[in-house]
């Protein structure tokens, strides 16, 4: 299955942009977090379907912090952390600027059904495409 259908599938059970970029990240490892993707729900539609910063470059955030943020008191996050949410958040607002004159949710949807079928799975595959891309650059993933 390709990126495009695995997302509409995974959107068809109810999940939205936050939390498929989740899932597909798991599925990506071979591993299964469910209380990742339930938080992940927290960042859909906008933060808190709140309209706001799109899911997609929030949870995208969490995807690269997932292997480069700090993760117990002893240890530090990686060197590369910054540097590279820097990169997706970059790489992201450009994009969303260029397509859709903003990275808010309400303004890329318009809070129409029709446009998050039309223009969220496109976004979802990008935005996990340049996550991978960023780990991969980095020999984190």
């Amino acid at each position: 299955m390709d990126l495009m259908d695995r997302i509409m599938e995974l959107s068809r059970y109810g999940y939205f942009c936050s939390q498929i970029l989740g899932l597909l990240l798991m599925e990506t490892l071979g591993e299964d977090n469910p209380k990742l993707v339930q938080a992940l729900a927290g960042l859909n539609g906008g933060v808190g379907y709140s309209g706001g910063v799109c899911g997609c470059m929030t949870a995208g955030c969490c995807l690269i912090s997932y292997f480069t943020g700090k993760s117990a008191p002893t240890e530090y996050e990686s060197p590369y952390h910054k540097a590279a949410l820097g990169d997706f958040t970059r790489w992201f607002t450009e994009e969303m600027e260029l397509e859709h004159s903003s990275v808010e949710c309400r303004d890329i949807t318009g809070g129409n059904p029709a446009k998050r079928l039309e223009y969220c799975p496109e976004i979802i595959a990008s935005s996990y495409e340049k996550c991978v891309e960023i780990l991969e650059d980095r020999g984190l993933m």
